[in-house]
């Protein structure tokens, strides 16, 4: 565990228990979305690659523009 996570543990356990309770399980679920979103972005480098290529072609197509001119 590094030293700044360690003194966010000691500082939190000074907390009320309803406090701690709460960061805990916001912790929890922040590292648990974590874990989804990596899953997800692993899962789905398929379908990125194939709309890269969809980007790629509609530029040497002309059919982009620069962002600027969009707004």
């Amino acid at each position: 565990m590094t030293a700044l996570l360690e003194r966010a543990f000691a500082e939190a356990a000074n907390l009320p228990e309803e406090d701690q309770d709460h960061l805990a399980r916001t912790l929890l679920e922040d590292l648990a979305a974590e874990g989804k979103w990596d899953q997800a972005f692993a899962n789905s480098h398929d379908k990125l690659a194939a709309l890269a290529d969809e980007a790629i072609a509609e530029f040497e197509q002309g059919e982009t523009r620069p962002l600027e001119e969009s707004l």
